[in-house]
């Protein structure tokens, strides 16, 4: 059995000579649920962006068992489901349905196989009734639920998440948080909302100029208020 994510020594520099990322490691293995934490800056989504190839440092990375190099981009980008923090980024076609239906064709998969994943992957994001819609006409969370869809109709072996919870009033991110717990599947998800963190992941990765300094369990890491402030973070308020 691979690992889910498997990166070892990723380094990467931006254009303009920023260093992003820097010799970083991380191992998360199938049906892992790991919350990936750290200040602005810290190199959170340009790892995430490593994944599926969006960018390319230097180093190696099997993302669900495949070398992440040009000739297996698209099968990685089956396996690896990839939800940015702007729902915008992914929904662009005139109704919900074509957004979900999107991948699965692109896939070049039969018409019936299609509908039912679109049917199947809204059933599970609890927006069923929402296929005619237009995306853009939804509320932020809707619109984050309707992103998710777009990447379980793939049948992804990993989601990975930028900041879900972002954005949304307490109804949609209790709504969120809940459909993130019921997923069965090996998850990333790069967040400041700490509570959400203690809550749904039982391992927490924590980043900081580009670097990985801690990696452990969620909540004795989240307990250490000294390493928080360190990497500036702060303890989840539980009250």
């Amino acid at each position: 059995m691979h690992h889910s994510i498997e990166i070892e020594n990723l380094s990467f520099k931006y254009p303009d000579g920023h260093q992003a990322l820097r010799d970083v490691c991380l191992h998360i293995e199938p049906c892992e649920k790991v919350a990936l934490v750290g200040p602005n800056g810290a190199g959170k989504s340009t790892l995430i962006l490593h994944l599926n190839g969006i960018l390319t440092g230097e180093g190696d990375i099997r993302s669900a068992g495949l070398e992440v190099k040009k000739e297996n981009l698209e099968r990685i980008r089956a396996r690896i489901g990839l939800v940015f923090q702007s729902p915008e980024d992914q929904l662009f076609s005139p109704t919900v349905l074509d957004d979900v239906a999107f991948g699965p064709m692109y896939q070049g998969l039969p018409e019936d196989e299609v509908q039912a994943r679109v049917f199947e992957a809204l059933e599970v994001v609890g927006m069923g009734e929402y296929g005619a819609r237009v995306s853009h006409h939804l509320s932020l969370g809707e619109k984050k639920r309707i992103a998710i869809a777009t990447v379980l109709s793939m049948t992804p072996e990993v989601l990975v998440l930028d900041e879900p919870t972002s954005g949304l009033d307490p109804r949609a991110r209790r709504a969120l948080i809940n459909l993130l717990r019921e997923l069965d599947l090996t998850m990333l998800v790069s967040s400041h909302d700490m509570l959400m963190v203690r809550e749904l992941f039982p391992r927490v990765v924590i980043m900081d100029e580009g670097q990985i300094v801690a990696d452990g369990q969620t909540r004795e890491l989240l307990d250490d208020a000294a390493l928080l402030e360190a990497h500036g973070l702060e303890m989840p308020d539980l009250q």
